[in-house]
């Protein structure tokens, strides 16, 4: 370890290296290839192998991408690996709930879209058949009519989304257009539930705009260091930790966080609540965003996908993460502080 560099910076290094050659220990069933790959899950169904376009490496996705960032409510930042830059995808949801949210207030929202988990994959048909009413805001049904509520014209939909996505993340960001512009050529099953919205009479809106903005909400790049920001900016009660801004109500906050803990995580939340005990949110991306609140936000990146469209090395991160930190917020312990916790386990030399 360097002078200048802090246990919790070694711990990363350590992690992220002995990581970066991880693979899934769990094949499909007749599978003949390894079930990580580079992207999967984007626009149809993961069986279909060859059939889902490798939109990760439009924005330059490479195998041994690795990357993790920590950043703490008083804006302090650890960070390790990659700091590639790649389309958020669906981390973005969990945003523009929260921006519905302080828009139209709680009780509203939630006569529009529900917040219970489903246990379907991303795309499917989540629609309550008495209520008309998708399950959860973090599908792509409950995503795409989330985002009609964000305004009444496409530009003022768009605006609000980005400039919430500015906010939470310190800095400007921008879409990746060659990803927009692909996504937007396979996008029949997104225009498909959003006209089962209209014809449902859920969602008056043109299915086509709000499509087209959610898309471009999904394409929009972020760093791993960014998203880290954009989680702490969560777990602060809504406050940017960087810059100060006030970017979501503390009720938006909360409420965002306790649907990413039963949600986030696509139809493998399940596991996650069990194995990490965070709320999370991942995008197919390859990001996974993370928070323990009133203490940090949390992400990594890996473009390797699993069969639920999770981070293969994200996941097995985070695992890693929440075990040697007691991390998971049923431990019952009192939390440690992380540097003190890294140094102990810095020198006990835990095997990597």
């Amino acid at each position: 370890m360097t002078s200048d560099q802090t246990s919790l910076s070694l711990y990363f290094d350590r992690l992220t290296t002995a990581l970066s050659t991880a693979a899934s220990s769990v094949a499909p069933e007749d599978a003949e290839t390894d079930p990580v790959q580079l992207d999967r899950g984007i626009t149809g169904d993961v069986e279909n192998d060859g059939d889902i376009p490798d939109l990760s490496f439009l924005s330059g996705a490479q195998e041994d991408h690795l990357g993790v960032a920590l950043c703490s409510i008083e804006g302090e930042i650890t960070a390790s690996g990659t700091d590639h830059s790649f389309p958020m995808q669906s981390i973005s949801k969990a945003f523009a709930y929260g921006a519905a949210i302080d828009l139209h207030g709680m009780d509203y929202v939630d006569t529009i879209v529900d917040e219970e988990p489903t246990g379907e994959e991303f795309n499917a048909l989540s629609l309550d058949p008495v209520t008309k009413k998708p399950k959860n805001p973090l599908v792509n049904i409950g995503a795409i009519r989330t985002h009609a509520m964000l305004g009444t014209t496409k530009q003022e939909r768009t605006q609000r989304l980005r400039a919430v996505l500015d906010a939470s993340a310190g800095r400007v960001l921008a879409p990746h257009e060659e990803t927009w512009r692909e996504e937007l050529k396979s996008a029949d099953r997104n225009l498909a539930l959003a006209y089962i919205l209209r014809a449902a009479g859920s969602m008056s809106e043109d299915a086509a705009d709000v499509v087209g903005g959610y898309i471009e909400g999904c394409s929009v790049l972020t760093t791993v260091t960014d998203l880290a920001v954009m989680a702490a900016t969560l777990a602060s009660g809504g406050t940017n930790p960087l810059t100060g801004e006030k970017v979501f109500s503390r009720v938006a906050a909360r409420q965002v966080l306790s649907v990413m803990l039963t949600c986030g995580m696509y139809d493998n939340a399940g596991d996650w609540v069990s194995d990490v005990g965070l709320p999370a949110k991942s995008g197919v991306g390859g990001g996974i965003i993370a928070a323990l609140p009133s203490r940090f936000g949390v992400a990594s990146y890996a473009p390797q996908l699993d069969l639920h469209g999770n981070s293969v090395r994200g996941t097995l991160f985070f695992e890693r993460l929440s075990t040697d930190f007691a991390l998971h917020m049923l431990d019952g312990v009192e939390p440690r502080d992380l540097e003190e916790c890294a140094q102990e386990l810095m020198e006990a030399g835990t095997h990597w």
